[in-house]
Order: C-alpha cells, then structure tokens, then sequence
C-alpha cells in the first residue's frame, strides 16, 4: 500500500482541515507524543531520555512524549532553548509536572536523545550555539531519536541546512514528508516510522512506493499476451543483454534483441535476430532502448519512428537533443543526474520539483534514478522510492531496471504504474541478492 507524502505546506492544511472538521490541535499534540513516547519505549534498551524541547509544537510534542515516557518507567529530563510560544506547546508544557532545563553548553548527557526542536517547516540553519549543544549530545547518544524530522533538515528538498548528525529513528506524524526519502536528509534519518495521529484521509498526488502487482497471467493465454520485448543492441552488448536478461526473469513472454552480431551468454530463450522488419511486428508490447548503445544515435531515430511503447534509457537519452522531441511518444525515460542535466539543463527546485517539470516537458514518465529515485508523470503524480541498498551502485544495475520496467510495460501496465513497480522490485532484488552483489546476481534474485 502506497504512503502519502506532504510538503510542509501541505502538512499544515491537512492540519488544519483536522482541526476545521472537530478534532482538537491539542489532541493531535497528545497522540503525536504518545505515538512518539510508545516507539522509543519499544526501540530502546536505555530507559534513561533526554527530551529536545524547541518553542513551536514540536517542542509540545516533546512535554506530550516525557510524560508518557515517564509511565513507561524511563527517567526523563526536558532540555528547552525558549519557552514554548505556540498554544499548543504551552498547554503541553503545563502537564508536564517535572523540571525543564536550559539547553546549553553544559547540558548532561543521556542514553536516549529526542530531538524535538524543530520538525516541518523550518527553512533556515539553527543558530550555531544552539545546534552546537544539540550536535553535541546527539553524538554521544546510545541512541538518538528525531521527532518528525531531524533539526536543520529542509522539509520539501532534503537539503541539510544544519548538521546535527546521525539518527538511529525518526518518528513522523500522519505522512511522510519530502525529506524522508529525499537524499542527502534521507541517510540521517535512521528507521523512519509512521504514525496515525488522526488527521484522516490525506489527498495527494505524491506517494512513497509499493509492491505492484502485475496483471495476472490468463490460464489459456501465450507468450505474446505476457508481453514481447524487442531491444536495440548497440555498441556494448552486454548492457543489453543484462536488460534482454531482466526483461525474461521479470515476466515477459517473449525477449528479442536486434543485433548485427551474436551476443555470448545469452540463454536460448531470448531470440537474436538481424531481421530489417522485426521492429514492425505489431505484437511487440515494449521496445527498449539505450543501454550499451553507444554513440549510435540512428538507433534512438529509428526507435521514435515507431509507434510502441518505449522505455529510453541509458546512451540514447544523450542524443534526444531538445525534451519536446519526445511529446507525442509514449515513452518511460529513466536518467541517473548527468543524463537528467544533459537533457532538462539546470532546473530550478528540488529533485521533486526538477523530476515533475522533466516530465510536464515531455509529456513521458521520468524515473530520475539515484539514492532518492524518483518517478514523475505528467498528470503531476510523484513516486518516491523506499529506501535501496547502497550496493545497487554498480555497473549494469540501471540495464536491469531499464528491463524490468520494459517487462512490466509490456504486461499491460500503465507507464507511471510499470515504472513504480519496477523501481520497487528493483529495490527488493537488490536486498535479496545481497551486499557484494553484481548487475548478473540482481538479475537473478529477480
């Protein structure tokens, strides 16, 4: 099941729609620090916390936590920069019933750090006395939580504004936000946990993604109905075999690859050909194109000329010269950064930002591949990948994904749902296979 994700504009409406349609700002201050409070009282084998209190309702979130962990048995102790200024954080601040520190210099440090100074929202670095203090004694945790989002992280772009380090958790509240999934925010945010604080259900055209499933085989079906793949094969064939290879193992029926020399390895299943005509069989439910191709653009040319759909990747997106050559083609483009630069330029905004105009130029699915993949369509629907393994980054892992997503293109499914779906079987493969995989192994765990 997809999760949704918010910008920090959106968060706020959501919010406030929550509070418009009876349920009180001060109730969902009470069931985020409780949800707070119950994981780190789950996750923790320290019962020692030290709470990070800022003066907004994050801070509130953190008196709403200490009490709760306070049941659950922990010693708890609150560290605030500023008195609480929102009503809500005030309201908070008068149940709690213990002392509350200054956060400063001398601060004690803890087993357990919450830090809940500052969560949605924030746009500008903390003041360096303060993210000093706070660096500080999150660095010397056995175990450091963020509450919503890490101080010093940018909410829609996952820029990191301040650096306060590594966290082992993050505890968010009714989405996920950008920042979340976003790199380089994304790799300090430890386990990133969801919470239901009641705000109900969230419209929104962004989402984390999940498992897809393809459409399901007809039991008197054949191999066209599962899908026939043709790939161009160019000046390093054994990209496209990698892809030929993925495309099999991730469910089409049939793999043909157009090559004017035999390739090696292949398993006999997949069909070499040097037929002129193969790219006019009507059959062919996706045609790949790019990996391996080299600096061969009649091969992108020819490919446009047809009417299948397409899945571009790889050398070809370096000759498409102008994004709008592409409207009117029903295509799935899949560039890592320097391919994304090559074609688009330097777009303003976020990597959401930059993957969502990719593709309103176009008027194709844009994978905009790397840490943070993202999928973007032009009816402004955005796809952010769960978080990969690190070892996907390795030659030959973007020729398979190109395959799979060929594979579930042909299927039946639609561009923005095969592209998802591909991304996240790619993503799982990779954990099947392991640390110390290569491009061969990923194609295996398929």
């Amino acid at each position: 099941m997809t999760r949704p994700i918010l910008t920090a504009e959106a968060m706020r409406e959501a919010e406030q729609a929550a509070v418009a349609a009876g349920t009180a700002e001060t109730e969902l201050m009470e069931r985020a620090g409780k949800a707070l409070a119950y994981a780190v009282h789950r996750m923790s084998h320290w019962r020692s916390a030290l709470l990070l209190a800022g003066p907004g309702n994050n801070g509130g979130d953190a008196y709403v936590a200490a009490r709760h962990l306070k049941d659950h048995g922990f010693d708890v102790r609150i560290a605030a920069f500023s008195q609480p200024a929102s009503d809500a954080a005030k309201w908070a601040a008068g149940l709690w019933d213990g002392e509350v520190e200054e956060l400063g210099s001398d601060t004690q440090a803890a087993p357990v750090v919450i830090d809940a100074l500052f969560g949605t929202g924030l746009r500008r670095p903390l003041e360096e006395d303060l993210a000093a203090s706070a660096r500080r004694l999150i660095e010397v945790a056995k175990f450091a939580v963020a509450c919503d989002l890490p101080s010093g992280i940018d909410t829609d772009s996952g820029a990191i504004l301040t650096d306060l380090g590594n966290f082992g958790a993050t505890v968010t509240f009714g989405a996920l936000k950008p920042a979340h999934r976003l790199a380089p925010a994304m790799h300090r945010m430890g386990h990133v946990l969801l919470r239901d604080i009641g705000i109900g259900k969230i419209e929104t055209d962004w989402h984390e993604i999940a498992e897809i499933s393809l459409p399901p085989l007809d039991p008197m079906g054949h191999k066209y109905d599962r899908g026939l793949i043709h790939c161009l094969s160019g000046a390093m064939p054994g990209a496209i075999a990698l892809s030929a290879k993925a495309a099999a193992r991730a469910g089409a029926g049939y793999v043909r690859i157009s090559t004017s020399r035999m390739i090696d390895g292949l398993p006999s299943a997949i069909v070499q050909t040097e037929a002129a005509d193969a790219l006019d069989d009507e059959r062919i439910g996706c045609l790949l194109v790019g990996p391996g191709m080299g600096d061969i653009p009649p091969l992108l040319t020819v490919a446009l000329t047809k009417k299948h759909p397409l899945v571009i990747d790889a050398d070809a997106l370096l000759h498409v010269g102008e994004p709008e050559r592409l409207q009117g083609h029903d295509a799935i483009l899949t560039p890592h950064e320097g391919e994304f630069k090559n074609l688009f330029g330097d777009i303003e905004g976020s990597k959401a930002d930059r993957a969502l105009i990719a593709a309103q130029q176009t008027q194709c699915v844009v994978v905009y591949k790397g840490p943070d993949t993202l999928i973007a369509s032009p009816d402004g629907r955005l796809g952010f990948a769960p978080p990969a393994p690190a070892w996907l980054a390795s030659a030959g892992t973007g020729d398979v994904l190109a395959g799979i997503i060929a594979a579930h293109r042909a299927r039946g499914m639609e561009p923005f749902e095969a592209a998802c779906s591909a991304v996240y079987r790619h993503g799982r493969a990779a954990q099947r296979a392991g640390e110390g995989m290569i491009a061969d192994d990923l194609v295996d765990a398929l």
